[in-house]
């Protein structure tokens, strides 16, 4: 199944749309889990959808219409991240490997002067993290507490990268954790 990246337009014409999207349902590994349309509406006005460094989409199928958004991070820097969230209806259909997949190619044909593409997610988002690693993606770095939850408690957020070389290659180079000797 083809998947598009729909550019949306979070301050004009799409903004309702994405309130309602991002408001009417719960993202279970995400640092709010259900969201307000006020703290929506605020991250609207305040860019973080759409500005030098954030870049939004509807996440399309020609088959299964729209999946959920995208949303790109860190765009001036050389390793953008990035935020996806699927709609409940297309959860657990192993969609997230052909969005990952789609975006590592939308994210290396269009901005050429990225190196490295950083995703992270929750320790206890195993389906995601299987999904980085299916689509040849790395874990370089395991953040012990780094991740508030709407409970108030900690979890780990655990960061993945993959290269633009291995991407192209369609190779995967592994972390090398080598430890340093004593003297």
């Amino acid at each position: 199944m083809p998947i598009r990246f729909t550019p949306l337009d979070p301050t004009g014409a799409d903004r309702d749309a994405l309130i309602t999207f991002m408001t009417s349902q719960t993202f279970p590994f995400h640092v709010r889990t259900n969201p307000t349309a006020t703290q929506i509406a605020d991250a609207i006005d305040d860019g973080a959808y759409a500005d030098e460094d954030h870049a939004s989409f509807w996440i399309d199928s020609d088959e299964d219409g729209r999946l959920g958004f995208f949303r790109l991070e860190d765009l001036s820097d050389d390793a953008p991240l990035f935020d996806l969230r699927l709609d409940t209806a297309h959860r657990g259909r192993g969609l997230a490997a052909e969005v990952l997949r789609a975006a590592t190619d939308h994210v290396f044909t269009t901005l050429p002067d990225v190196n490295r593409f950083e995703g992270q997610t929750r320790e206890d988002n195993v389906a995601m993290r299987r999904v980085f690693v299916r689509c040849g993606w790395v874990q370089e770095a395991y953040y012990r507490e780094g991740w508030p939850t709407d409970d108030g408690r900690l979890r780990a957020s655990v960061a993945y990268s993959i290269l633009r070389r291995d991407w192209r290659d369609g190779t995967v180079t592994p972390v090398v954790w080598d430890l340093p000797t004593q003297g």
